[in-house]
C-alpha cells in the first residue's frame, strides 16, 4: 500500500499521500486501479460526481472542493446524507405512531362513538317519552273530568267548553283546544286557532278508537314543533268532540341538544385524555426504539463498538444492554480479525520469503557446497512445514465457522495418540534446546474413549507447539496423563513467563493473541477448545505455581463420551 501511495505521488505531485490511506484502508474491496484512477482525477472535475457514482465503494469524503469547479463539497454531501437519514428516521417514527394510534385508538373511538350515540338516543327517547306520557295523562284526566262534571247536555258543548277553557290554569305553557267531531277547532285558550283544522293524525285516530292518542311533529298551521295529545269527549254515548292539549317542544329540543352536546363534550375529553396518554406512552417507547435503531444502523455501517446511553430500567433497558453488549463484542471481534489478518499476512510472508530466498540462493550457487545445500533444503522444509500447519489451521477454522467440521468417531486409545504426539515433537524440541518430558500414572490404560483420533492428536500437537512458542524460554515442557472421576486428564505445562492474568479469560477466543510477540495466528487454541468440546470435554488454561502455563484437557471415558455425543 505504501509503495502504491509513493508511486501515485511521484507521478502526480499535486496529489498527497494522505487521501489514499483512509480510502484504501476503509475499503479493502477497492482495486488499486480504481484508487489510482480516483487519485489522478484533475481538480477541475469532481471525483464525487464521476468516480463516486461509478464506484460506490469510494468514500464521498474523498471529494475535494474547488471553488472553480461545480462540485459539491464533502461537508455538504455529508450534511445531505445526515438529513436523509434523519428524514427516514422521522418517517419510520411517524409510521409507528400512526400505526399505534390507528390500531389502538380506532376501536376506542368506535366504542366511544357508539356509547355516545346510545346515551344521546336513550336520553332523548326518555325525555320525549316522559313528556308524552305526562301530556297523555293530562289529556285523559281533563276529558274524564269534562265528561263527568262540566258538560250537561249535547247541545251545550260549546258553552261548557268555553267555561272550561276560561278556567284552565296551564294556559301559559299548554294550549287547550276543543274540536268538533269533524276536527275543526271550536274553542281554544289562545284564540288564534279557532276555526282551523289542525289535521294531525292523532285527532282522527282518537275519534276512531276512542282512546287517547299523541303526536310529535310540526304544527300544520304555525309550522313549529309541537307535542299534542287528543282525548275523545262523549255525552250519553254520543261523540261530542275532541279535547286536545298542545305544547311547544322547543325547550325540550334545546334541553335534548344541550344534553347531547354535553355527552359529546365528555366523549371528546375522554378521547383527548386517551390520545394524550397514548402519545406519552408512544413517545416513551419510540424514543428508545429510535436510539436503538440509529445505533443498529451505525453498527451495520461499520461503526463497531457504538454504545447507547441506557436511561431505562425496564425491558427497554435490557434491550439496550443487549445491543451494547453485541456492539462491544462485534467491535472486539472486528479488532481481533484485523489483528488476525495482519498477523497471518506476516506469518505467511516470513516462510515464503525464506523459501524464496534460499531457492534463489541455491539456484545461483555455483560452488556446489553440499553443507550449504543441505542447510538450505532443511530451512525450506522447516518453513514449508510451518506454512502447511498455518494453512491447516486456517482450513480448520473455516470448517468450524461454516459448520463443515465433523468428527469421525470410533473407539480411541487416548494414551497411544498422546504418546505418538509426544514422540513426534520430542526430537524437534530437542533441536531447539527444549526438553519434553512425558509421564503417566499407569504404564498402560485399557479404557478407551469415543472420539476422532486424528482430531485429538491435532489437539495435542497444537498444544505442544503452542507451549514451545510461548514457553520455550523455560527450556522444559512436561506432559502428564492420569485418570480420575470417569475421565482422562492431560496436563501440558511449560516453564516460560506465563500469561498475564488479565489475558487469561480471552486466550481461547478466536484471533486473540494478547501481548505475546510469539508467532501464531491466534486461532490454534480456539480450534483445540472446539474439538475438545465436541468430544464432551473441556479445556482449561491457567498459570502454574512456580511459573509457566499449564493447559489441562478433560476427556470423558467411552460411556460419558457417547452420552455427550
Amino acid at each position: 500500500m505504501a509503495a502504491l501511495s509513493r508511486l501515485v505521488w511521484r507521478k502526480n505531485p499535486r496529489i498527497t499521500q494522505a487521501p489514499l490511506r483512509p480510502v484504501w484502508g476503509k475499503n479493502p474491496g477497492l482495486s488499486k486501479k480504481s484508487v489510482i484512477a480516483s487519485q489522478r482525477a484533475p481538480r477541475s472535475k469532481c471525483p464525487w460526481g464521476t468516480h463516486w457514482r461509478g464506484n460506490p465503494l469510494l468514500n464521498p469524503s474523498f471529494c475535494t472542493f474547488d471553488a472553480e469547479a461545480s462540485c459539491r463539497p464533502a461537508a455538504q454531501h455529508s450534511a445531505r446524507k445526515e438529513m436523509l437519514t434523519l428524514a427516514k428516521k422521522v418517517k419510520k417514527v411517524q409510521g409507528l405512531k400512526r400505526r399505534w394510534l390507528t390500531g389502538s385508538m380506532g376501536p376506542v373511538l368506535v366504542i366511544l362513538l357508539l356509547v355516545g350515540v346510545l346515551i344521546s338516543v336513550g336520553f332523548a327517547s326518555s325525555y320525549y317519552n316522559s313528556a308524552r306520557s305526562a301530556l297523555r295523562a293530562k289529556a285523559a284526566a281533563g276529558a274524564d273530568y269534562f265528561n263527568t262534571y262540566v258538560m250537561t247536555s249535547y247541545r251545550e258543548y260549546y258553552r261548557s267548553a268555553t267555561v272550561y277553557a276560561a278556567a284552565f290554569d296551564d294556559g301559559d305553557r299548554i294550549e287547550l283546544q276543543f274540536l268538533n267531531s269533524s276536527g275543526r277547532v271550536e274553542v281554544t285558550t289562545r284564540g288564534v286557532t279557532v276555526g282551523t283544522y289542525p289535521g294531525t293524525p292523532e285527532i282522527y285516530s282518537a275519534i276512531e278508537s276512542g282512546e287517547v292518542k299523541d303526536y310529535v311533529g310540526r304544527d300544520v298551521v304555525t309550522g313549529e314543533r309541537i307535542m299534542a295529545a287528543s282525548s275523545l269527549l262523549k255525552f250519553n254515548g254520543q261523540v261530542v268532540g275532541v279535547m286536545r292539549y298542545v305544547t311547544a317542544i322547543g325547550n325540550i329540543d334545546r334541553q335534548v341538544l344541550l344534553t347531547v352536546l354535553l355527552v359529546a363534550g365528555v366523549m371528546v375529553a375522554v378521547v383527548g385524555l386517551i390520545v394524550l396518554s397514548s402519545m406519552i406512552f408512544i413517545n416513551n417507547v419510540v424514543a428508545p426504539v429510535s436510539a436503538v435503531s440509529e445505533a443498529a444502523k451505525r453498527i451495520s455501517g461499520g461503526s463497531y463498538g457504538v454504545q447507547i446511553p441506557n436511561k431505562y430500567s425496564d425491558e427497554m433497558g435490557e434491550l439496550v444492554d443487549n445491543i451494547n453488549d453485541m456492539s462491544r463484542k462485534i467491535g472486539e471481534s472486528e479488532r481481533m480479525k484485523s489483528e488476525f489478518i495482519s498477523s497471518v499476512s506476516h506469518e505467511l510472508r516470513t516462510p515464503l520469503t525464506a523459501i524464496n530466498g534460499w531457492g534463489e540462493t541455491l539456484l545461483e550457487d555455483e560452488s556446489n557446497d553440499v553443507q550449504q545445500l543441505k542447510r538450505g533444503v532443511q530451512i525450506m522444509v522447516k518453513e514449508s512445514r510451518r506454512l502447511t500447519n498455518m494453512v491447516e489451521e486456517l482450513l480448520q477454522f473455516s470448517r468450524l465457522e461454516d459448520g463443515r467440521f465433523t468428527l469421525q468417531v470410533e473407539d480411541t486409545d487416548l494414551q497411544a495418540e498422546l504418546e505418538d504426539a509426544v514422540y513426534s515433537y520430542r526430537e524437534l524440541f530437542r533441536q531447539d534446546g527444549i526438553a519434553l518430558e512425558y509421564s503417566s500414572d499407569r504404564a498402560e490404560y485399557s479404557e478407551v474413549i469415543s472420539g476422532d483420533p486424528e482430531r485429538l492428536k491435532q489437539v495435542f500437537c497444537n498444544l505442544l507447539d503452542n507451549a514451545a512458542k510461548h514457553g520455550g524460554s523455560g527450556k522444559r515442557i512436561t506432559v502428564h496423563l492420569t485418570q480420575r472421576d470417569g475421565e482422562y486428564v492431560i496436563t501440558i505445562r511449560d516453564f516460560g513467563p506465563g500469561i498475564p492474568e488479565a489475558e487469561l479469560p480471552y486466550v481461547k477466543q478466536k484471533f486473540y493473541k494478547g501481548s505475546s510477540k510469539a508467532r501464531g495466528s491466534g486461532i490454534g487454541l480456539a480450534v483445540c477448545d472446539e474439538i475438545v468440546q465436541r468430544h464432551g470435554g473441556r479445556l482449561e488454561i491457567a498459570n502454574a505455581e512456580g511459573g509457566g502455563t499449564v493447559v489441562t484437557v478433560y476427556l470423558p471415558l467411552k460411556k460419558q463420551t457417547e452420552a455427550a455425543l
